[in-house]
């Protein structure tokens, strides 16, 4: 998320010295494109392809002018990018890419941000902002102090310049449960963790195969830097957001690491707990991403902790299915009743992920130009909502709205991609909460949108449990101004980011083995991977944290 972050591995390269006598090549300054490259010239552009990486997701290798939408900013850029998406480990693709010099025109490196960083492999921006970027300046100003790096430059383009708080109206953070199995058992509200386990233990009990095939009680995802997925429900079940490593506390504002306390053995105990009982599936302790969404769309899943946008490919099978029953409901649970939730963020703007502009790219001013011209307000709409007519309606009073024919040609993952939507909703420059006439940037934070897009089953959901959107669920996220210690940068070598890359480690090594262990084991083992996590520097790296808390508090870029 999301990412969800997302305190992912970093892989820890010495190639600063290869790349220093190239990282100067643009120097944040380039020559000028001809009058040609100027979007706004209403000349004739002339025709350019730059290349484009993405590590942040996995996705379909495309040219952009393949899609409706890249082909609509093409003409009127006269710029094309052919995209590369991730496939195999973060680390080592950004390490192979750096140390070859082989530098794609602009990338994404999601966690490995401090990586292209320490390599100096993107240029400064700031000379280029101001030449050739009204609307990124416009768009990015409230921000703009956060954005540049210790030197005063502007390396990166962080997404999401929010105009404004919208609500998520689908699901963040939760523990998903199939709808099925709460009709099954009358609608019951579920609070706690032990309740939602009951549930799950209840209804694969009284079907013990689901279309042919096993029932599945409980899955869970650990592949590669997805990690995260198994061990941010513990203090989520505290009533605790997702901070990344640590958790600060209200009233002192101190950080304190979370892989060795009390909630985080409790989480583990009870996925123990629901192995012994035969209700987690063993085979996602090493399963691949796209092993878990194939589990997931089958329909076999009872319940899963995730995130919304992790889940996306199996969500649209499952719609695509038909079978309303199989669809999931996520809650925001916790250990104890009257505890509150925090599973979702407050307002807040991460510039620890963005896209960068490399040493290597061939005309970075034309590139900055279509960044300026794609982030116009026309072509968010364009971007998020597609063209009036046809992907989208707007009623006599401006309110942008998605017809039921709509809704579900937009459902079909084909289509997404066909059009253009599935990579130009995330990971370009771009804003975030409102327009200026009000309707809100992401379709699926418009009301008038989400309401038409239920199905039936998901009314008697809704209708059952006093909701008019399923986020209704959630608590408010309480303020936190230093909010997320994760998103703040680390430099490659040092302390903190070794303790991540440690405890990271440590974990992948212990957290298996704890859940699969003979329930009577449990105690002593997880005594034994204390006292390895005790050998970690966390002083460190809670001095490190709490530096963060507060020169945030004190209005400083962290």
């Amino acid at each position: 998320m999301k990412i969800s972050q997302l305190s992912y591995v970093l892989l820890s390269v010495s190639l600063v010295m290869l790349l220093a006598g190239c990282s100067g090549a643009n120097g944040g300054k380039s020559s000028a494109p001809s009058a040609s490259a100027d979007p706004a010239s209403g000349e004739k552009k002339t025709p350019v392809t730059f290349t484009y990486f993405n590590a942040a997701v996995a996705g379909k290798d495309t040219n952009t002018n393949e899609t409706v939408l890249g082909k609509l900013l093409e003409d009127q850029t006269g710029v094309n990018f052919k995209m590369e998406y991730l496939v195999g480990d973060l680390n080592t693709k950004l390490g192979v890419m750096i140390a070859g010099g082989d530098l794609p025109d602009v990338v994404v490196p999601d966690s490995g941000i401090d990586k292209m960083l320490d390599a100096k492999a993107f240029i400064p921006l700031n000379d280029l902002l101001d030449q050739y970027a009204p609307n990124l300046k416009k768009l990015y100003g409230p921000y703009w102090d956060q954005m540049a790096s210790e030197d005063g430059n502007i390396y990166v383009i962080p997404f999401a310049a929010s105009n404004g708080f919208v609500p998520d109206m689908y699901q963040p953070g939760a523990f998903y449960i199939q709808q099925g199995v709460l009709k099954e058992f009358g609608y019951p509200k579920i609070k706690t963790l032990d309740e939602y386990f009951d549930l799950i233990k209840k209804y694969k009990e009284k079907y013990p195969q689901i279309d042919g095939g096993d029932t599945i009680g409980f899955e869970t995802l650990t592949d590669d830097w997805r990690f995260f997925t198994l061990t941010n429900p513990a203090p989520n079940l505290n009533g605790l957001p997702n901070e990344g490593e640590v958790y600060v506390d209200m009233e002192t504002k101190k950080a304190a690491v979370t892989g060795d306390k009390d909630f985080m053995k409790r989480w583990l105990q009870k996925l123990n707990e629901a192995n012994s009982e035969g209700l987690l599936d063993k085979e996602s302790l090493v399963a691949k991403y796209d092993q878990y969404i194939a589990k997931l769309s089958s329909g076999r899943v009872l319940g899963f902790f995730d995130y919304g946008w992790q889940i996306v490919p199996a969500v649209q099978n499952l719609a695509q299915a038909g079978n309303d029953d199989r669809k999931f409901i996520g809650f925001p649970l916790v250990f104890e009743q009257g505890t509150k939730d925090q599973y979702l963020d407050p307002p807040t703007f991460v510039t620890n992920r963005g896209i960068g502009i490399t040493t290597k790219a061939k005309d970075p001013a034309r590139i900055i130009q279509y960044f300026d011209n794609m982030v116009k307000e026309e072509n968010q709409k364009l971007l998020f909502w597609g063209e009036k007519g046809k992907t989208y309606e707007a009623d006599d009073k401006g309110r942008f709205y998605r017809t039921e024919e709509q809704i579900a040609q937009i459902q079909n993952p084909e289509f997404q991609q066909s059009y253009g939507f599935s990579y130009f909703s995330y990971y370009w420059p771009m804003g975030a909460g409102l327009f200026e006439d009000g309707n809100a940037y992401f379709p699926d934070r418009q009301p008038e949108v989400v309401e038409k897009s239920y199905t039936e089953g998901d009314k008697s959901i809704l209708e059952a449990y006093g909701l008019k959107v399923f986020t209704d669920v959630y608590s408010p996220p309480d303020e936190r101004k230093w909010y997320p210690v994760w998103s703040a940068n680390k430099q490659q070598g040092s302390k903190e980011q070794l303790f991540e890359q440690k405890k990271m480690d440590l974990q992948r090594k212990w957290f298996p083995k704890l859940i699969l262990a003979a329930p009577e084991k449990f105690d002593a083992m997880w005594g034994d991977y204390i006292a390895d996590f005790n050998k970690l520097d966390v002083k460190a790296y809670e001095d490190w944290a709490n530096g963060v808390v507060q020169d945030r508090l004190a209005g400083k870029k962290r």
